[in-house]
């Protein structure tokens, strides 16, 4: 019997989401990422296959992937987005479990203006 590790239940479950949404040019699809330093945010249009705009703790100048980070990532991707058009958009949590760290970044690009 073979153990499963927890990138492959990661990896799982990130499959059984991203069968059930995709984003559109009304309605990009906003997906999340976290490494050990580091949390990434896209809004997505699927459609075309088009990356229409990203915010980064990296590019912040920020080293932590923590709560204060992921905030700051979030309030940025609500900027870069409304700047582009975007104003609703559908959560791609990503596979990771929805609370700590992509609870922050939602709720502060709740807060920044986009609508989920």
């Amino acid at each position: 019997m073979s153990t499963i590790n927890r990138k492959a239940v990661r990896r799982r479950v990130r499959a059984r989401i991203r069968k059930k949404i995709s984003g559109t040019a009304e309605r990009p699809r906003l997906a999340v990422f976290f490494s050990n330093k580091h949390v990434y945010a896209q809004v997505i249009d699927d459609t075309k296959g088009h990356t229409l705009c990203t915010a980064c703790s990296k590019a912040l100048g920020l080293s932590r992937a923590n709560l204060d980070t992921a905030a700051k990532v979030g309030e940025e991707i609500a900027k870069k987005s409304q700047s582009v058009g975007v104003t609703e958009v559908v959560f791609d949590r990503g596979g990771f479990l929805y609370h700590g760290k992509v609870k922050s970044l939602a709720d502060a690009a709740r807060q920044a203006g986009l609508q989920f």
